[in-house]
């Protein structure tokens, strides 16, 4: 069994060495797919315009490492 897959953003923040605001970056930009890389939070929302992610944390650790590798990741630093 694989377990859980689907982790929070701080959660998969934390784990990939990353921002929630770049995890954040990389949906809203279509870098990260929905129900891929990401679905909205089966628990009630109060702002359905704004979906509380969870993130599949291995799919995503991929399109990481293929796009924002090493030191070309940091320059994106805010």
């Amino acid at each position: 069994m694989l377990g859980n897959i689907w982790h929070s953003s701080n959660s998969a923040a934390e784990y990939l060495g990353t921002t929630e605001i770049k995890l954040t970056y990389l949906r809203e930009n279509g870098f990260l797919k929905p129900g891929i890389h990401w679905r909205s939070s089966p628990h009630g929302q109060k702002k359905p315009w704004k979906p509380e992610a969870l993130y599949n944390t291995l799919l995503c650790k991929k399109i990481i490492d293929k796009y924002y590798s090493g030191d070309k990741y940091d320059q994106y630093a805010a």
